[in-house]
């Protein structure tokens, strides 16, 4: 199990000559989609041994599109120099230690195809792109050359390694030439004898033609002439060069003659296994390498991704070894692209290889065979989910159809993963595997698939017959419902799969009977809980472990929690108002079960809500609970969330991914964020933590990339604050392109190789309308860049007018361009005269222009026409000669019979059809009384108009209705509806005209139809009004949309979609119409939740309007009422946080002389008439059934005091009605409130507002008898005697104590200067208010005396030593102390694992020494404590005997908490050690005796230690 962090990267691109390249000491790169991935190959990889010596360092961003070309500089001292060129036209020079562009250019005004460092001139780069055209690039001098070879399209170029000028240049119709750089790119070889594409060019790596043996003689058949050789520029000594192409050749040339001396033909493979689908038809990519230093040996790509060794030494035998002959499946299993060596530190010789596969490969030049493979994603990486039962196994659903399990945990190699593809074809978007069965995995595709594959056999997954409309967002195993199966309880599985679609329905499959109909569980939801109203679209589906409730999320935010069998509704939260993307259950297991209760969820909102849902559960509510308030609120985050997970590990850790691009670690409990991982470059989608190292956890995003990250080496601990770049550009990429206008535009950026382009980045194109680098595209910058283009060379000026130019003009020569124009400026001023003239003087066009022209002949034919009619007309007998010629001449028909006429109508109106005249065509049809044809002829070719419908009544009936719906269905063709819905109303097809508007979305009009025609029963208009209603909903008009609902007689959705903005005025309308419609109970909930949010805004006579709605809230206005009136009276005593100028009180009696309680109760009588019991016994019912979460130090101060007003009425409303029980137990509610949110000043204004007395007559209405509410009156006893002990010590703390209640003061002269030691640090669990100060030294000494009172306080105090308690405390302390110690044991021994994997040279052993000495304790403690090591089974130990301690106290003393007893006693020992006499020697001496007995955690034998001595 390795420690390191892990990249799982996009694939490298395909289609490229060379888009990967590697230099000596194990350094390799590979381009993917627009960046480049950095991996360190062998000993420098610094990897745990025994595994593959490889690793992802980094990654080269800087490209706006794909990467098509990548080379390193291959000079010793500048191997961290690299080259990259893209489709964004640039090329780019890159430093890879800093990872940062040096320089580039971008010279090329056309798509870059090949690129080369030359292996010779350190600072030379040469490119060539799709027009042909080469530049040579030094870097040094920034120089450059443009060099014109061929006008075709460059596909690959090669340096020479022996001669510093010569380039070899292959193209795409299989020429290759050779070129001298220096005489300006003279062409020293023209070698022709390829057919098609040249995909790779190898240079001999030995100078001369002697180190191949070949005969001439015996290959003279194979040499093809290749034109003329340039005899004055003869290459020295010549050299051979390899060629790979398409044609499925290589060849071999020489340079010396300029002419092939040797073909390797490609053998046909058997293929071995594989993993692709024999319905592709893949073409053939041939890549070659000639090893250093082995002119007799040759590497070359074939067929199906096998890899060929050529044994050159005996070139006739064609003799071969195929890579990896022995391993089955080591091979590639697809096309392989690119081939580079790479010579590790240790001096292996390895192969690397890129493939359509999305496999990088390496082999071993020696034994041929696959050292190691690092596989690769083709798209976003939509979901993570690892086995619950093959522990380690993580399953990846991809955007490129394939499925990825990926064995983490794997010792020998880091990337073991294993792909399945068959039967997915499409994005994989969701998977689950199946809680308790082996290698039983479920997914989810885009295209509403939902299928079962068995990762342990190669057969094709089990498909679900039922398939969801749109795309699959979740899957969950969970306990069948009823309506599962009609058998008995063996015909049923013990888990069914669930899957939540993009349509908003959640299905059941049966994974015994997949091929059956899956179960919408909408129906079983709608029966039991007696639904008559529109259920909301769901988005996500989570069940509890335990497989006894299932939540459900919505797309309006709000979340449903279902109790099974039968699928009951018991609770709804309304806490998210935009769409649920995750709900998370917290695990079963750990040390405290109840958290099992903890339900996370995330929203299309940036904040995460954390819900406890143990009470609604374990009560089982006959009706539906709503809760509006969150257990913990996790915010941080700029963007919405995609993915949640608890740690399996911990107790309420909790890891959040999120479009802002980040993945956040959260201790939920503590409302605190711990780290955030930033190393994504697009959106995060899915999250993932490891199921046996606590510090790793695995994400996924929209870059193509899963990363494997550990917590512990994260520099940041939250999000960042303010939106990133990418959410934006993201949403710009999202936008719909305009279409750009059809223009005859010969001059174009248009690459050649269509096919090739995006190849690898289908996810770029379906998702992003483009390659997207960091959410950045700039098709559309390229797109404007294009547009003032114009052919023909028109000048700026021109411009402004548009230029039509015939494909002839491009073949003028650049003198005949500017006349050229300078004819087409004049024509352009003319013809605006001319058509003004043609237009008065225009005659109708002739409806019979054959006939007429015919008449318009010679003489001689006119005559000819006479005699030929009049033998017609006046012979008795037909002639076949005179039919002939009255065939010829159409013309006469106007003058003979009536066959002849129809034929010669026929013949004129094929004419107009030809010259685009149809309706000339129709006219003629209808004077031949064919208006029927004429109607299907025109209905064929879509060329029916408003007259020949208005005609067709003519024709009859049936016509007449044929001719409207096909002219209907024409009209849609033209995107004209509404007119089409016209004319079907015109033939009384109402039901299909609101049809047509419906589906093509004009609801008005559709709305405004059927209401004017049809029944106001009808179902249609009800579904009308939903369906707009839904849209309007989903587009944020939720005004329109409320009308929606109402009209549809559905007013609770209409309240429901009125809310859903959270303002205070939308919370009000939704409140009064839901209040008018009569549903009460959501009226209440909505006026509630409007109340609350002008509380934040202090408006409190705005918060007491909204709750008058209702009587059922009028609870909440007591509370209301009582929170304004200690808010009130906290800024007269200027203890709240500040006093708001903005604040609206009511105008009550202020009374600000009577005791506070009273205030209270006089406001009610007087404003809300609370006059009897009965009355307060009725609004204590309403409020008691309302629970609030514990708070911490991080709940919101309003909130604190709002949930302490809660409590606080609850009391007064008890003393009302003389439950005294009842009203101890508000009032210790809210004091534990204030202590556990640390806020000391609440707490005590609590007591002094409602105890102003103390606890005495309290204890006298409860009575002496042994109530249930005993304990929880000591108590409440208890912290306020804690209370006033801290305001007794203050009191005596300051510099000079003065008199005061407690104490008398009196000052007298001393000569000696005496200190006072005191405590500089109470109790670790106190905050400032209860730190004390320290006492400098006096010159006076004081004499100070206790007042009767403060000798009452004092003795009160032996209250506080309770022994139960302090037992328990102590118990509760070392669980603590052990769980910390456990969890700094763990982060210092993964700290010191990092370190020894990354330490080098001397420094390497200081992460070590530095975990010694922070496990080691503080200097002030024992030497015992300092050497003493703490085992495991020790600590396990002590947890274990301390629960077993806390489960023998009884539940009265665990129930309620207690004021921390050994701090108590810390506080009067110091006091007796400062004020002698003050606390008498009996009650020091319990005090001493209860901390030797419980102080046994550390810094109570430190604090006890330091008051000893």
């Amino acid at each position: 199990m390795g420690q390191e962090p892990r990249t799982l990267p996009p694939s490298p691109n395909w289609y490229c000559s060379r888009c990967s390249d590697a230099v000596p000491g194990g350094l390799f790169g590979f381009a993917a989609r627009t960046s480049v991935f950095l991996v360190r190959v062998g000993p420098g990889a610094d990897v745990i041994p025994g595994t593959s010596p490889f690793r992802v360092i980094g990654e080269l961003v800087g490209h706006t599109e794909r990467v098509s070309g990548f080379t390193f500089c291959h000079h010793p001292g500048q191997y961290n120099l690299c080259a990259t060129s893209s489709d964004d036209g640039t090329v780019k020079i890159w430093d890879v230690e800093t990872k940062t562009v040096v320089t580039e250019h971008a010279l090329h005004q056309h798509t870059i195809s090949a690129l080369h460092w030359s292996p010779l001139v350190k600072d030379l780069l040469v490119s060539g792109d799709e027009k042909g055209v080469v530049f040579c690039y030094w870097l040094n001098r920034n120089d450059s050359q443009h060099l014109f070879i061929e006008p075709r399209t460059i596909f690959c170029l090669t340096c020479s390694p022996h001669h510093e000028d010569l380039v070899a240049i292959g193209y795409k119709d299989g020429i290759v030439v050779i070129i001298d750089i220096s005489k300006k790119g003279e062409v020293i070889h023209r070698l022709r004898g390829h057919d098609d594409e040249i995909h790779s060019i190898a240079w001999c790596p030995l100078p001369g033609e002697d180190c191949l043996f070949i005969n001439q003689e015996e290959n003279s058949e194979l040499e093809i002439p290749n034109g003329k050789v340039i005899a004055q520029t003869p290459v020295k000594k010549g050299c051979y060069l390899a060629t790979g192409s398409k044609d499925q050749t290589i060849r071999i040339w020489s340079c010396s003659r300029g002419r092939v001396v040797t073909t390797l033909k490609l053998p046909f493979l058997k293929r071995r296994g594989g993993g692709i689908d024999p319905t592709v038809k893949e073409r053939l990519w041939l890549t070659l390498h000639w090893p250093k230093g082995q002119p007799t040996q040759l590497v070359s790509s074939c067929f199906g991704g096998e890899l060929l060794l050529w044994d050159l030494t005996q070139s006739w035998r064609r003799k071969y070894t195929l890579f990896s002959a022995s391993s089955e499946g080591q091979n590639h299993s697809r096309i392989v692209f690119n081939l580079c060596p790479l010579q590790t530190e240790d001096d292996k010789q390895l192969l690397l290889s890129t493939s359509m596969d999305r496999d990088v490969k390496c082999w071993d030049m020696a034994t041929l065979e696959c050292c190691w493979t690092l596989p690769s994603l083709g798209g976003f990486a939509y979901s993570l989910a690892f086995s619950p039962v093959d522990t380690g196994c993580l399953a990846i659903g991809a955007g490129d159809g394939m499925i990825r399990i990926w064995n983490t945990f794997s010792i020998k190699n880091n990337y073991d993963v294993k792909i399945f593809w068959q039967g997915v074809k499409s994005k994989v978007t969701a998977l689950c595997w199946h809680p308790t069965k082996e290698g039983c995995l479920a997914f989810g595709t885009d295209d509403g698939k939902v299928g079962l594959y068995d990762t342990y056999s190669n057969k094709p997954p089990q498909i679900s017959s039922t398939y969801h409309k749109k795309t699959v967002y979740s899957l969950a195993w969970g306990p069948p419902v009823p309506s599962m199966a009609p058998g008995g309880e063996g015909d049923r599985p013990s888990l069914t799969l669930y899957s939540c679609g993009g349509e908003g329905i959640v299905l059941q499959h049966n994974p015994w009977k997949l091929s059956g109909e899956a179960f919408d569980i909408n129906k079983l939801i709608r029966d039991t809980n007696s639904i008559k109203y529109k259920l909301p679209v769901h988005t996500e589906i989570s069940w509890k472990a335990d497989g006894k409730i299932m939540a459900l999320g919505n797309e309006d935010g709000s979340i449903e929690i279902f109790k099974v069998p039968n699928l009951k509704l018991i609770c709804t939260i309304q806490q998210h108002h935009k769409l649920v993307n995750t709900i998370s259950w917290h695990h079963e297991y750990g040390s405290r079960p109840e958290l099992s209760y903890l339900m996370a969820s995330g929203s299309n909102n940036a904040v995460i809500y954390v819900h406890n849902l143990q009470t609604v559960i374990e009560s089982n509510p006959e009706s539906p609970v709503t809760i509006t308030e969150p257990y913990r609120t996790l915010s941080g985050h700029t963007a919405k969330i995609t993915s949640l997970a608890w740690s399996p590990h911990h107790d309420g850790r909790l890891i959040s991914a999120s479009y802002d691009g980040t993945a956040q670690v959260w201790d939920t409990l503590q409302e605190e964020p711990l780290c955030n991982f930033r190393g994504h470059r697009g959106r995060l989608l899915c999250i993932a933590w490891s199921p046996l190292d606590p510090d790793c956890i695995y994400s996924g995003a929209d870059d193509f990339c899963v990363y494997k990250w550990l917590t512990s080496m994260q520099e940041h601990s939250r999000p960042p604050q303010g939106k990133k770049n990418i959410e934006l550009e993201k949403k710009r990429l999202s936008q719909p392109k305009p279409k750009p206008k059809k223009k005859k535009k010969p001059i174009l950026r248009v690459p050649v190789k269509q096919e090739l382009c995006d190849g690898n980045e289908e996810e770029s194109v379906k998702e992003s309308s483009g390659p997207v680098e960091n959410g950045v595209s700039d098709q559309e910058t390229e797109e404007e860049a294009r547009e003032p283009e114009l052919p023909c060379g028109v000048t700026s000026a021109v411009s402004k007018e548009p230029v039509i130019c015939t494909p002839a003009s491009l073949g003028f020569e650049k003198s005949k361009v500017t006349i050229n124009n300078k004819v087409t400026l004049l024509k352009k001023e003319a013809p605006k005269e001319k058509s003004e003239a043609l237009i008065k003087k225009r005659k109708a066009r002739s409806m019979l222009p054959l006939s007429t022209s015919l008449d318009h002949r010679s003489k001689e034919e006119l005559h000819q026409d006479c005699l030929v009619l009049a033998t017609a007309k006046h012979s008795r007998e037909p002639k076949e000669d005179v039919s002939a010629d009255l065939e010829e001449r159409l013309h006469l028909g106007l003058f003979t019979d009536r066959a002849t006429l129809y034929r010669m109508i026929e013949v004129e109106g094929k004419g107009h059809l030809e010259n685009g005249h149809p309706e000339l065509f129709h006219q003629l049809m209808l004077w031949k009384g064919d208006l029927k044809g004429v109607l299907q002829t025109a209905a064929e070719r879509g060329e029916l108009t408003d007259n020949l419908v208005a005609m067709a009544p003519v024709a009859g009936y049936h016509v007449w209705v044929w001719a409207v719906e096909a002219f209907a269905k024409q009209l849609c063709f033209q995107d004209q509806y509404v007119k089409a819905a016209s004319h079907l109303l015109s033939i009384h097809k109402v039901y299909e005209a609101v049809e047509l508007l419906k589906s093509n979305h004009f609801y008005r009009e559709a709305i405004a139809i059927a209401k004017a025609r049809l029944r106001p029963e009808d179902p249609i208009l009800k579904d009308l009004y939903l369906s707009w209603g839904a849209i309007l909903e989903k587009d944020g008009h939720y005004a329109l949309a409320a009308k929606c609902y109402l009209g549809a007689t559905s007013a609770y959705d209409a309240a429901k979609v009125l809310a859903k903005k959270g303002d205070v005025t939308s919370l009000r309308t939704a409140a009064e119409l839901a209040s008018i419609v009569g549903e009460n109970e959501l009226s209440a909930t909505l006026a509630l939740r409007c109340a609350q949010e002008l509380l934040l805004a202090r408006n409190w006579v705005g918060a007491q309007e909204a709750l008058q709605l209702h009587e059922s809230l009028k609870g909440q206005r007591l509370v209301f009422c009582l929170l304004e009136l200690l808010s009130r009276h906290l800024e007269e005593k200027q203890l709240s946080e500040g006093k708001s100028s903005s604040s609206s009180y009511n105008a009550w009696p202020a009374g600000s002389e009577r005791p506070f309680v009273e205030r209270v109760t006089a406001v009610w009588k007087s404003a809300f008439s609370l006059n009897s019991p009965e009355q307060s016994q009725a609004a204590f019912q309403q409020l008691q059934d309302i629970k609030y979460p514990s708070a911490t130090s991080n709940t919101p101060s309003k909130q604190l005091l709002l949930h302490i007003c809660h409590d606080l009425t609850l009391a007064v409303l008890s003393q009302q009605v003389a439950s005294w029980d009842a009203a101890v137990e508000g009032l210790l509610r809210a004091v534990i409130r204030s202590y556990n949110s640390g806020n000391f000043t609440i707490m005590q204004e609590v007591h002094s507002a409602f105890l102003p007395e103390g606890c005495d007559h309290l204890r006298d209405k409860l009575g002496d008898h042994q109530s249930p509410t005993t304990p929880a009156f000591k108590s409440l006893e208890a912290f306020f005697i804690y209370g006033r002990l801290y305001e007794f010590w203050w009191s005596l703390s300051g510099p000079c104590p003065e008199s005061s209640v407690w104490v008398r003061a009196a000052h007298r002269r001393t000569t000696s200067v005496e200190q006072s030691q005191q405590l500089d640090n109470v109790s670790p669990e106190e905050t400032d208010p209860k730190a004390s100060q320290p006492e400098p030294s006096r010159t006076l000494e004081l004499d100070v005396r206790l007042t009767e009172e403060g000798e009452q306080m004092l003795n009160a105090c032996k209250e506080l030593f309770s022994e139960e308690h302090a037992g328990l405390q102590n118990a509760q302390r070392t669980i603590a102390e052990v769980q910390e110690t456990l969890a700094e044991m763990i982060r210092l021994h993964q700290k010191s694992q990092l370190c020894k994997s990354t330490a080098n040279g001397p420094d390497k052993n200081e992460p070590e020494q530095e975990a010694e000495q922070s496990l080691s304790s503080p200097q002030n403690q024992c030497k015992e404590e300092k050497n003493e090591p703490v085992s495991l089974p020790e600590l396990t130990k002590r947890i274990t005997e301390a629960n077993e301690r806390i489960a023998k106290f009884p539940e009265s003393i665990k129930t309620w908490p207690f004021p921390d007893v050994l701090e108590c006693c810390l506080i009067l020992l110091h006091i007796g050690s400062q004020y002698s006499g003050f606390v008498t020697q009996e009650m020091q001496q319990q005090a001493q005796e209860l901390l030797q007995k419980y102080g046994s955690t550390k810094v109570y034998k430190r604090h006890y230690q330091t008051l000893c001595t």
